[in-house]
């Protein structure tokens, strides 16, 4: 019973490799397509623009404090998935071929071994990188996010005051 259980463990497992580099390779645009919007998106905060909670306030009126941070974290929560859910995947597609390599070397055969290894190492490295570029610009939005939360609090404490 316990080399059915294996085998049906190992096929279920090669039936994710497809869809887990399909979603590598999706992050990878992702993540590019992330740093082309985090590119617009500073070039306009160098021109005075660019700040998404600052203008929601100015359109819809006064915010509370908890719909401002419920905006700044939809605003986050692309990138932060993306940089938490691409490392994983990353490993998923590097230990799937694993199996098939190790195999290809029990029996002798090398150029499995090299065809499974190449798709591990690539999977993991596109996944490592979307997972960077993703990370780093969460870390940079999350700042330039609580810097508008900032200005709106201090735009708003005169008047509270008056």
């Amino acid at each position: 019973m316990t080399p059915w259980i294996e085998n049906t463990m190992y096929a279920v497992a090669q039936l994710f490799l497809l869809p887990t580099l399909a979603l590598i390779a999706l992050l990878f645009l992702y993540a590019f397509w992330l740093l082309g919007e985090f590119a617009v998106l500073a070039w306009a905060r160098r021109h005075g623009g660019g700040r998404p909670l600052v203008a929601a306030q100015r359109a819809q009126g006064p915010l509370s404090a908890d719909e401002l941070d419920l905006r700044a974290h939809k605003l986050l929560e692309g990138p932060r998935i993306a940089s938490r859910v691409a490392p994983l995947l990353g490993l998923v597609a590097t230990m799937i071929p694993m199996g098939p390599a190790l195999k290809g070397l029990a029996d002798g055969n090398l150029a499995q071994v090299s065809q499974n290894m190449t798709v591990a190492f690539s999977a993991v490295i596109l996944a490592l990188i979307a997972a960077a570029l993703a990370f780093w610009i969460s870390n940079v939005r999350r700042r330039w996010l609580a810097e508008e939360l900032l200005e709106i609090g201090a735009a708003a404490a005169p008047k509270a005051g008056a």
